[in-house]
């Protein structure tokens, strides 16, 4: 089946946004330069809290700014705060330091945080295609994913041939250069249209009423934890991959003429390529995924039930010794998240105006970030006085225990629709 959406110029510059962000060279060797650095698990996980807590600080307030002053001018800030914190992290040898580094990525994660969402619903606004949402955002999202495989293979080579983790910093600052100038080629549309209707305190005014009307529905917090509680665990999570790479790299015998890093470097290379090629998939097949399901709640309970199972079956294996099962576990809840991913976006997308899309879309942000703070300092306390494996099992058990919280009713919600294209319209071609 043909793409319902024309990929014009304007696709091409978000699937570019999308790939060029994810060229982060670092996240596949982060937790081990970090452990390199000699952090406990518990502070590696105190670092990510405070990332968290620093972007949830800052949602908000820039989500504001991005639809009160133009969304462009929010994402090239954003842009240079992540390039500083990459430069920090090279030269960077203790804690506080890294606090410093995790600062300056907070600010440019919360600069960002739905802001880019925000300028692509804007786009299917004034193309008239607002029924393809799942699919386009899931199309765009695959460029993400492959950006991030790319990635995968590029950091491997970078740690193989230096032997060192912080290049991958120093070498992650040229692909943000690059998108800084690519958001500069945004058309001026794509600012939306807040700005143009007043100062600072209307936006604000205007922010906080449609804020209020959405936090007063009936179910509205059940809904909101159950888009983000998901994404909190994956982001809380994710990176605890890299031990149990390791871990099989050390243990196996066809690279033991390779030393320590290079080992490390050759698997987690591999492995998050792969990983990053199916999530790419996942994402672009979720349209499709949810058109499956008369509404958008089945699949999102769904796929968040499946995650923290498999959450619980990828700690037991590792604590097993079963470090290649753990591996390919954890490579389900890259693939849910993913999957869910445009489906949750979508989801938040239809119960908030256009003209407050990305403040609403960074308050979703602001949650997760809640979530992930709790998450990932609970697990980095778990890991050092029981074990990863424990400290992943009792996590997701935990959220398992407390899915009736936030699960959401069967019935609400808008009706899925095959590759985002609804009964009453097939789109613009």
């Amino acid at each position: 089946m043909s793409d319902p959406f024309k990929k014009d110029l304007q696709y091409v510059k978000f699937s570019s946004y999308g790939f060029l962000k994810n060229l982060k060279l670092f996240e596949p060797f982060l937790i081990l330069f970090l452990l390199e650095k000699n952090m406990t698990f518990t502070l590696i996980g105190t670092l990510y809290a405070y990332r968290e807590i620093m972007t949830n600080l800052l949602e908000v307030p820039t989500g504001v700014i991005a639809d009160a002053f133009g969304r462009r001018r929010t994402m090239v800030q954003s842009f240079l705060a992540y390039i500083i914190s990459f430069l920090i992290f090279f030269y960077a040898s203790t804690f506080w330091l890294f606090m410093l580094g995790m600062t300056f990525f907070a600010f440019g994660e919360a600069f960002r945080g739905g802001t880019h969402k925000a300028m692509i619903f804007e786009y299917l606004k004034m193309k008239g295609w607002q029924d393809q949402r799942v699919a386009y955002y899931g199309h765009t999202r695959s460029w993400s994913q492959n950006g991030s495989a790319v990635s995968a293979l590029i950091a491997a080579g970078i740690v193989f041939m230096s032997g060192r983790y912080d290049m991958v910093f120093l070498v992650s600052t040229l692909p943000y250069i690059l998108n800084l100038f690519l958001m500069l080629s945004y058309p001026k549309e794509l600012d939306g249209d807040i700005h143009k209707t007043g100062g600072v305190r209307e936006s604000l005014i205007l922010v906080w009423k449609s804020l209020k009307i959405t936090f007063m529905n009936t179910g509205a917090l059940r809904e909101t934890t159950n888009v983000c509680i998901y994404d909190g665990f994956y982001n809380a999570v994710k990176d605890f991959l890299q031990p149990i790479i390791k871990s099989m790299a050390l243990a196996l015998p066809l690279l033991a003429f390779l030393h320590e890093k290079q080992r490390s470097a050759v698997l987690v290379g591999m492995v998050y390529f792969f990983i990053y090629l199916m999530t790419s998939q996942a994402s672009r097949r979720s349209g499709a995924f949810s058109g499956h399901f008369e509404m958008l709640t089945t699949p999102l309970n769904l796929t968040m039930l499946g995650g923290f199972g498999i959450g619980i079956l990828c700690g037991l294996s590792y604590l097993l010794g079963y470090n290649l099962t753990a591996i390919l576990l954890f490579m389900g809840i890259f693939l849910l998240q993913n999957l869910r991913s445009p489906m949750s976006v979508a989801y938040v997308c239809d119960t908030v105006p256009y003209e407050i899309l990305a403040t609403s879309l960074s308050v979703r942000s602001l949650v997760t970030a809640c979530y992930t703070a709790i998450m990932a300092f609970a697990v980095g306390v778990l890991a050092d006085h029981f074990g990863l494996g424990e400290a992943l099992m009792i996590l997701a058990l935990g959220l398992t225990l407390l899915t009736p919280l936030y699960w959401l009713k069967t019935g609400k919600g808008r009706p899925c629709d095959p590759l985002g294209i609804s009964e009453s319209g097939s789109g613009t071609g």
